[in-house]
Order: structure tokens, then sequence, then C-alpha cells
């Protein structure tokens, strides 16, 4: 690599994506590098299972039983965006898009303390989650002001 660069960006975690892109497209020559063998660093989506299996170490694999390995997505941290918020508009604006899949998910689950848990997605399951969030948070956040 013999070719110079404005710009050497290394990691590929949300924010070094998201300056990696401002670079480019305001005219910048980048070389984005990353260590790992996927993108995303601490906060990527890892598929298919068995590539968490090797991340975490575990020797044994995915049992049988979990079914196809390229069937499951998991997010080492979950990531939610308000469709209209300001980190959508700056996705937009870098082209980041252009590499994205936005989704609607059915559901979002979180492992804690051995036990898997459902995040409420909707007033009535907030309301009746142990213990139950408050209404008044749940409007703010719904609304965008945050809590």
């Amino acid at each position: 690599m013999d070719e110079e660069y404005d710009v050497i960006v290394l990691g590929t975690g949300l924010t070094e994506c998201i300056l990696s892109g401002i670079m480019s497209v305001n005219g910048k020559k980048v070389l984005h590098m990353d260590r790992n063998p996927y993108y995303g660093g601490e906060s990527s989506s890892i598929t298919p299972l068995e590539e968490l299996y090797k991340r975490f170490q575990l020797l044994e694999g995915p049992p049988e039983s979990m079914g196809r390995g390229r069937d499951w997505n998991v997010d080492l941290i979950p990531k939610f965006l308000m469709a209209n918020g300001q980190l959508v508009k700056m996705l937009l604006y870098t082209e980041v898009t252009r590499y994205l899949d936005f989704k609607v998910v059915e559901g979002s689950f979180v492992y804690k303390g051995g036990k898997i848990y459902k995040v409420p997605s909707t007033e009535t399951e907030a309301l009746a989650s142990r213990p139950p969030l408050n209404p008044r948070d749940i409007a703010k956040c719904l609304s965008q002001e945050g809590p």
C-alpha cells in the first residue's frame, strides 16, 4: 500500500464509519481499516451464529436445536434509531445507507443474569412489564423528548 491518503480511519464502529463517510463525501481520500473480520466494532451485528460462538471463544458451537446459523443475527449492542432522528439524517448525508438495511423488528430481547427478557415495544407491553415503566417516560420517549 504505497498510496497516499488524506485520512486513515481505524475501526469500523458507528463513529468511525460516520467520520469516514463525512470525510469521503467532502472530497477526502480515505483509507478505512479494521482488524476484525467483520464490520461494526463492538456494536456489530454478528451472523451466522457460529461467528458469535467464535467471537466469545465458545468451543462447542451452537446446538443443532437452534437451527441454521444464517437464520440468526445477534447485535452485540442493540441499536434503535428514531425514524426522523439526527442520526438517520447523518447516515443519509454520508451515504452510508448504501451499506445499511433498515428493518422493522418483530421483537428485541436482552440477555441479563442468565435470563432472556423481551424489551417492551408498545405502550401495552411497557405497562405490563415488571416493574412497569412510567407512562410519562413512555410518552416522552415516543415524542423524542427523552426521559
